[in-house]
């Protein structure tokens, strides 16, 4: 293995080592995701289904987009 390379690896994982420890000292505060993250989820799902509920009851859409039996052809004329 080339000695630039060989350095490079050494160092990376040195790198990768001090982390490691660094992280396993330092005690885990609970951050926004950890304290709201299920309860900011749940919200979201709740608003998107009574939204879309209200869409697909409420709103008067004509879900059936097909005109056939709808339309009737003009008269044919000579």
């Amino acid at each position: 293995m080339f000695p630039v390379a060989r350095a490079a690896l050494s160092l990376a994982a040195r790198r990768v080592q001090h982390t490691a420890v660094r992280q396993a000292h330092h005690k885990h505060e609970p951050n926004f995701h950890d304290k709201y993250g299920n309860l900011v989820l749940l919200g979201g799902a709740a608003v998107f289904a009574t939204v879309w509920g209200y869409v697909f009851t409420q709103a008067g859409i004509e879900w059936g987009l097909s005109p056939v039996g709808r339309i009737t052809p003009k008269e044919w004329r000579e």
